[in-house]
């Protein structure tokens, strides 16, 4: 029998397992790993190594890279994620001399290492359930707006508890089961972190767009970065003088492989899943979906035509234009899944099975028999209430400069209240953050191209809405008259306005809100109109945001109860665990996946040109099969990415695939096509993460590249 004859076989027998075991549809918290009984599922390691509240369990080797994961792999600091989750920092580095996007990143010596700028590394030092003091905030008969402050009192002042035990501590409230529940989770957060290795762009996003999302897939989806402190150990901003970060755990690269069924497991940050939503709310978001899906389709274009002739207009829109188009491709497979699964009609069954368990028994009803149907009619009028600032946040949107404008005005506006009183993100602890953003948006937009995005934008809205009388009284002055006029407004407040500077921008923070009206810049007075209509739809959105969120919190309740809580909660950007077998898929008839890729795959799919232009050296060391320790006894190639049936969501990128030992095998990157549906509903048969595959990453940072000191650092050279 053939090797390919081998795996299909083998791919048979282990898809039918995988089907008749089915895949476990949760992301669950660290406490409740306890209850999965992973022994019996595969796993060969203590449990109770996994996640210990001394900060030496597995997990505390992956840390949050603020909407990716990453994971220490070195006692050096060195952390292991995706190229993509790295890409803002290669793009805010690169220029058209130094194009570390195309021709990637390496730094041989810690002092050639660079600022990854925009990015810290949150170490998680633990969490625990507060839901019984921010309770304590909330009390009988509050309207919505009360409760509303309540929270946000308990949320000021337990974070600020919270970190008053360390200088370079920072605290998260997050909200479980829709309010059901509250963790304080503390981490360390690191300021100080730098690029170390980034593969050119012809491995690191090879397939590009055509690929993403889709099986087979070959991308070498991969950067290293480093964690740096101050000597004394704690976190600091960038300084020649400071030293790596010295973790208390780190994972260990496997080069031992796994075969189809294996045993595996994924801990990482995974942003927003939607899985307990109401019916009436999984109908609202596929309403949505199609007009968003437009929207993106539009800019897209503008982009790619600004940056056509432009390499310097290129660069700097690179990382906002690959992640429009990966939530671009995202909605449209959600979109086609909604459709082709039925999701309306399951999640119908679903709420006919909680509605009819509540109406069982009369103190149920009592309880929870109003929460659907009040529910959907909230959303109705949410849905009415969000109309109201459509055009005014359209337009901010539609321009770096205005957006920043707008920052500016709210923010001093903001800093002239105490500290306890302003909207979070103005307050002390989130004034460096604020600062940053305003330094780093020169990196990521040019001036000119963003006066051409503004005409655009009202061109595109006012196409949908042409009578004046429909525009906030902020905007008229701006969109009225004829294109020409428009084009003229724009062109001018361009010519006279000073937030072209980033120094200036800053420097406008320190200042009183009247000496900021004084200075008649046409977008601070365009900024401070807008301002004034969203301040006052931003106070009364607050009591019907408090009043949704009262409404599902019910809602949940009764799906707790009814569940006793055996289920895991929707994912919120908080640390989850996930797990499931190596396997294969059967997408649709007569077609079989299999669940490993190799670099023969790479060079099938070679074109000579992005997105499949493979660099000559890959070609090279293929043909000459040199593989070194990463080559595959059964596939007698490198691996290049695999399946596993784990359920992830955007914010796992880059985090770690572990096999039953926990030693790393791969880094999750992407989901299937057909999986993106799960996060609202998970369907087992389809429901495949893609991680790349260590030994790929490994092959191409040591033969290709030539980084035998990153291998080195991993424990690695002598394999």
């Amino acid at each position: 029998m053939t090797t390919f004859a081998k795996r299909f076989a083998l791919a048979v027998l282990v898809l039918a397992l995988a089907f008749m075991a089915g895949a476990d549809d949760g992301m669950w918290m660290p406490h409740q790993m306890k209850d999965l009984n992973l022994k019996a599922l595969g796993l060969r390691m203590d449990p109770g190594e996994l996640y210990k509240t001394d900060g030496t369990g597995l997990m505390s080797a992956v840390v949050n890279l603020g909407g990716g994961t990453g994971e220490f792999v070195s006692p050096e600091g060195l952390v292991l994620t995706n190229h993509h989750v790295a890409y803002g920092a290669i793009q805010r580095a690169s220029s058209k001399a130094k194009n570390y996007i195309a021709d990637g990143f390496m730094a041989r010596t810690r002092g050639e290492e660079i600022p990854a700028q925009g990015y810290t590394v949150g170490v998680l030092l633990g969490y625990e359930d507060v839901t019984a003091k921010v309770n304590a905030f909330f009390k009988p008969k509050m309207t919505p707006r009360q409760r509303y402050d309540a929270y946000d009192k308990a949320q000021k002042e337990l974070v600020a508890a919270g970190e008053k035990a360390g200088p370079d501590l920072r605290c998260t409230l997050a909200s479980m089961y829709s309010g059901n529940a509250y963790y304080l989770y503390t981490f360390k957060q690191i300021r100080d972190v730098r690029l170390v290795y980034a593969p050119p762009q012809d491995l690191g996003n090879y397939g590009g767009e055509v690929d993403n999302w889709m099986w087979p897939r070959h991308t070498c989806d991969f950067s290293f970065l480093r964690a740096y402190v101050a000597p004394d150990g704690t976190a600091a901003d960038y300084s020649p003088s400071n030293v790596p970060y010295k973790p208390k755990v780190w994972l260990k690269l496997s080069l031992d492989g796994f075969k189809e069924g294996d045993f595996t497991f994924v801990m990482g940050y995974p942003g927003r899943t939607y899985r307990n939503f109401s019916l009436a709310e999984l109908k609202a978001d596929q309403e949505n979906m199609a007009e968003r899906i437009e929207e993106t389709e539009a800019l897209i274009d503008f982009y790619e035509a600004a940056g056509k002739d432009d390499k310097e207009v290129e660069i700097r829109y690179a990382s906002r234009l690959r992640g429009l188009y990966n939530g671009l491709k995202n909605r449209q497979g959600k979109l086609e899944g909604f459709v082709k699964y039925d999701l309306v009609a399951k999640k119908a069954a679903q709420e006919k099975e909680l509605l009819d368990w509540i109406a069982a028994e009369p103190s149920r009803a009592k309880m929870y028999g109003g929460a659907a149907a009040a529910l959907e009619a909230f959303l109705a009028r949410q849905k009415a209430f969000g109309a109201r600032t459509e055009l005014l946040n359209s337009v901010l949107g539609g321009s770096t400069i205005l957006s920043q404008a707008s920052n500016i005005v709210r923010a001093v506006e903001e800093l002239q209240k105490p500290d306890k009183e302003r909207e979070q993100p103005y307050q002390e602890r989130n004034l460096p953050r604020l600062k940053q953003g305003i330094e780093l948006a020169e990196r990521g937009y040019v001036f000119a191209t963003d006066r051409e995005l503004l005409k655009w934008t009202i061109g595109r809205l006012k196409a949908d809405h042409p009578e004046l009388e429909a525009w906030p009284s902020a905007l008229k002055g701006l969109v009225a008259g004829s294109d020409a006029e428009i084009a003229a407004r724009v062109d001018a407040m361009y010519a006279g306005t000073v937030l072209g500077d980033p120094a200036r921008r800053l420097e406008l923070l320190g200042l009183k809100p009247a000496q900021l009206a004084a200075l008649d810049d046409p977008f601070l007075d365009l900024a401070a109109d807008i301002e004034k209509e969203l301040k006052v739809v931003r106070e009364e959105s607050k009591g019907l945001s408090r009043e949704g969120a009262d409404l599902k919190k019910t809602y949940e309740a009764a799906i707790l109860e009814m569940k006793s809580g055996a289920y895991a909660p929707d994912a919120n950007g908080t640390i989850r665990f996930t797990y499931g077998p190596v396997s294969g898929y059967e997408p649709r008839d007569a077609v079989l996946y299999l669940s490993q890729t190799t670099v023969k795959g790479v060079l099938e799919k070679e074109t000579g040109e992005f997105p499949f232009n493979v660099p000559d050296r890959i070609e090279e060391l293929w043909k000459a099969k040199d593989f070194g320790p990463y080559e595959d006894d059964e596939l007698q190639d490198v691996p290049c990415c695999f399946l596993n049936t784990t359920n992830v969501t955007g914010g796992n990128s880059g985090s770690p695939t572990l096999n039953a030992k926990g030693e790393q095998i791969g880094i999750i990157f992407d989901m299937t096509y057909e999986s993106v549906i799960g996060d609202y509903y998970v369907i087992p048969e389809l429901q495949r993460s893609i991680s790349v595959d260590v030994r790929y990453i490994l092959w191409v940072t040591d033969k290709f590249s030539g980084a035998s000191h990153i291998i080195r650092e991993l424990g690695l050279a002598g394999r």
